[in-house]
């Protein structure tokens, strides 16, 4: 559909003459959210749409700057160049408003910004495929086109406002799931992104990105994303544990881990490394009865053991290693 949108619009651009502007080039149509949420300071965008890869396009989000959703007949630079006119002190607001003045196409275009003090802008250009439309509230914007029905932006908005006091990135498939559960894209399901960062910038940029999660082909790409959202809450609980392990707190490192298993309790690879840390520890025991669990589910696991002393994760000495083995 998107190849024969195209088509038309190229006719109709040569109907009206040499003057006419040049196209859009992507007609990625959706429906997506962009937020700030006002305890943490994190910002947000999440979006689905039936067109592959959507969140290579669409989401855009910097810690400490603000976040964009840039969709319908997408200009995707309106993603970077909000972000740095952002970045260079201008609201949402005066963001969204300089890029849209010098845009020949804006009537095509779809954008919602939100900056760091959770000032919001959104516009839904009157050449957008019906339906469409936005709903801006405090710190977050909705927006979708395309759409089955008109009611799937408010009940994005509804969503996420009942469901204050959530962290940000559930909030933010909160709405998703709304947007879906109203009928969302008249075209069906694809693609779906899933962006948060922190609210201010550190001297560690890789460690600003909160959730950055992307399905980009799936029949229910919301099902996925919620799966590996979980599966993100999962490893980032056994990351929390290891930097808690080398700051010598073993018990909480230990709550930690177990936090991780309990999330992801099909990832034989966690209770593995949390038998390693045990036995290097001193607790062996405990160690034991993970590593015996772990070689009945995946016995493949058993032929790393031997490896490890080389590298100073396990003991140096013969007879535990082979104590290990055992199990």
């Amino acid at each position: 559909m998107g190849l024969t949108l195209l088509m038309a619009a190229a006719a109709a651009a040569a109907a009206a003459g040499p003057a006419a502007p040049p196209l859009p080039a992507r007609p990625v149509h959706t429906y997506s959210i962009v937020a700030r949420d006002p305890a943490t300071g994190e910002l947000g965008v999440a979006v689905q749409s039936h067109w592959f890869a959507v969140g290579s396009v669409v989401s855009w989000a910097e810690p400490g700057v603000g976040a964009v959703a840039t969709q319908s007949m997408t200009e995707i630079s309106y993603g970077p160049e909000g972000l740095r006119l952002m970045r260079e002190g201008k609201s949402a607001r005066q963001a969204l408003d300089l890029l849209l003045a010098k845009d020949p196409q804006k009537d095509s275009r779809q954008v919602a910004m939100v900056d760091a003090k959770g000032g919001v802008a959104s516009w839904t250009g009157k050449l957008c495929i019906p339906e469409a439309g936005h709903a801006a509230g405090e710190g977050y914007s909705v927006q979708a086109n395309l759409m089955e029905n008109a009611t799937v932006w408010p009940a994005m908005s509804r969503a996420f406002e009942a469901s204050k006091g959530k962290p940000l990135a559930e909030r933010l498939l909160a709405a998703l799931d709304a947007a879906q559960a109203e009928g969302g894209d008249l075209r069906g399901k694809q693609s779906a992104a899933l962006l948060v960062v922190k609210g201010t910038r550190s001297k560690t940029p890789w460690a600003d990105r909160v959730v950055d999660l992307r399905v980009d082909d799936d029949p229910e790409p919301l099902r996925e994303l919620r799966r590996l959202y979980e599966l993100d809450l999962a490893y980032d609980a056994m990351n929390e544990g290891d930097a808690l392990l080398a700051a010598g707190k073993t018990d909480a490192a230990l709550a930690k881990y177990q936090e991780g298993m309990t999330r992801a309790p099909q990832v034989v690879e966690m209770p593995f490394w949390v038998a390693v840390t045990l036995f290097s520890t001193g607790q062996e025991e405990k160690a034991l009865a993970l590593f015996a669990e772990v070689f009945r589910k995946e016995p493949l696991w058993r032929t790393l053991v031997p490896r490890l002393p080389k590298v100073g994760l396990l003991p140096d000495d013969p007879q535990k290693i082979e104590a290990i083995l055992k199990m």
